[in-house]
């Protein structure tokens, strides 16, 4: 086949041809930049008597021809069955014809929506349950109507497939500690999967993970045997340095015999402000000494 026939083909005025070959994104394409006035010829006489009752009954028809949309609000119309060019109308005052048209308001605040509680088989093999928060908006109305029957419904089970499928790829101390990651990880899917349907995944974040009774008491068991050992180690390691300073202060106590007698002093005034009670004789060293002599 030659460049002129090819080209000629592809021309708007050339028939039918080339729709088959066209791809999805070309149709909607097409769909959104066609023209109103395509619709056939009992389009054009139904056309005709709507504007003619929407005249014949004036001012009546202004409450069923204009309709309002929020800010917040976008309204994707449709003329026997056929979307309009120009995309969604909005905010503000539009104009439809009653017996041709039929719209549907989308609304473009974010959404929250909580994840049930998932049971989830992570890679170690520990059974866990997670939910979670999503939050996303519609940024585009005419997909969200024309490429997915209902958005809303399909975000929520996508989001419940996204986080069993990514926390079936992390171990447990990856789900308990790392949950940041995991939250960026899912939102990135989401948005990927969600991008045709016109959704924007703002946000994800794990909100709860539950374990199984029994791995609890286990954990608890082995935490509380952790922080044990520890506390043995340090009571021993504490005990060593003590028993160094003993022998250094014990040195220096037999180089001086009167430093051992200021001890012995020292200990009766402690013991005499802590128990005002207790009555002490003190008993002088030499005497000890003589009877050990003996």
């Amino acid at each position: 086949m030659s460049d002129n026939e090819e080209q000629a083909e592809q021309r708007p005025g050339s028939g039918n041809k080339i729709k088959p070959m066209m791809d999805h994104d070309d149709k909607k394409d097409n769909q959104q930049d066609e023209p109103s006035g395509g619709i056939g010829c009992c389009g054009y006489i139904l056309w005709a008597l709507s504007v003619l009752m929407i005249v014949c009954t004036f001012p009546f028809s202004l409450c069923l021809c204009i309709k309002v949309v929020q800010e917040y609000e976008r309204a994707v119309i449709f003329r026997l069955g056929r979307l309009l060019s120009g995309g969604a109308k909005g905010p503000g005052l539009f104009f439809i014809i009653p017996c041709m048209d039929s719209y549907t308001k989308v609304d473009l605040r974010t959404v929250s929506f909580d994840v049930p509680p998932q049971e989830v088989l992570t890679r170690d093999s520990v059974t866990v349950a997670v939910d979670a928060v999503v939050y996303y908006r519609v940024k585009n109305a005419t997909m969200s109507i024309t490429n997915v029957e209902d958005a809303n419904r399909s975000t929520r089970l996508l989001a419940a497939t996204t986080l069993r499928n990514v926390l079936g790829t992390k171990n447990l101390s990856e789900i308990l500690s790392d949950r940041e990651n995991i939250s960026h990880l899912m939102q990135s899917n989401l948005d990927e999967c969600t991008e045709p349907w016109g959704i924007h995944v703002e946000r994800v974040e794990i909100k709860d993970v539950r374990l199984p009774v029994q791995l609890q008491r286990a954990m608890a068991a082995e935490a509380e045997a952790s922080r044990e050992a520890r506390a043995k180690v340090i009571a021993a390691e504490g005990e060593q340095k003590a028993s160094k300073s003993l022998k250094e202060a014990a040195d220096i106590m037999i180089q001086s015999p009167a430093a051992l007698q200021l001890r012995y002093l020292q200990t009766l005034n402690t013991i005499s402000a802590e128990k005002n009670s207790t009555i002490i004789f003190p008993l002088p060293i030499d005497m000890l000494s003589v009877f050990m002599k003996k």
